[in-house]
């Protein structure tokens, strides 16, 4: 519906909504930092997380590799494949990362509530329309990503269950609020920190977890 819509927007009213959309990616972002980061046992782990998981995505290319497959599957004649790049990006980490995402599957998996899950999707509802508005028909390769993001986390959960614990999901949340905040200055033109290359720092909470587990 957006990819459709923005063909009757003037492109004065397309800047508005483009900077609204990055303010309000820059305010998620601040928003999970803020809620999370006082709640961490281990302050300084999203730190590392971030210096990690930033020269693991170099070292591979991820953004790279990214830009290259969007090349090839440039869905719209005369879209920008790094425009697309930039929106699938931050539609990504705003559909998956962050407390109703990844809290919701898990509470529909432990207890049968399905509230965050319905809240997650109302709020992308919004967020879809306006970043295909921007970045095109393009947008919808987010969905089965997300598909199988949030579908995993509940199979993950139906089998693992109390062995993931809520610190896990605390230092996750906050090292998305800084990948979303990374997301919104790039939106914004502040700033371009190619977040797709930072991605892999959601690895290292899980490791350090798991580590820490078997001693």
């Amino acid at each position: 519906m957006g990819a459709i819509l923005k063909r009757g927007i003037k492109d004065e009213y397309k800047t508005v909504l483009f900077d609204a959309l990055g303010l309000c990616t820059v305010a998620l972002g601040a928003n999970a930092v803020a809620q999370n980061l006082p709640k961490s046992g281990y302050p300084v782990l999203f730190i590392l997380s971030m210096a990690i998981g930033g020269l693991i995505g170099r070292i591979i290319n991820l953004d790279g590799w990214v830009n290259k497959k969007a090349n090839q599957r440039a869905m719209k004649k005369g879209q920008s494949s790094t425009n697309l790049v930039e929106g699938l990006t931050t539609g990504l980490l705003l559909y998956c990362i962050g407390t109703f995402s990844i809290v919701g599957p898990m509470m529909s998996a432990l207890k049968g509530d399905n509230t965050y899950l319905f809240t997650n999707s109302t709020l992308d509802i919004v967020t879809s329309a306006i970043l295909a508005g921007n970045y095109g028909i393009g947008m919808a390769l987010a969905a089965p990503v997300l598909f199988m993001w949030q579908g995993s986390i509940y199979l993950l959960t139906t089998i693992a269950g109390p062995i993931i614990s809520n610190e896990l999901i605390t230092e996750l949340s906050i090292v998305g609020g800084v990948l979303i905040l990374s997301s919104g200055f790039s939106i914004l033109k502040i700033k371009d920190c190619k977040t797709v290359n930072l991605l892999p720092a959601l690895l290292i909470p899980p490791i350090f977890f798991l580590i820490k587990s078997l001693f």
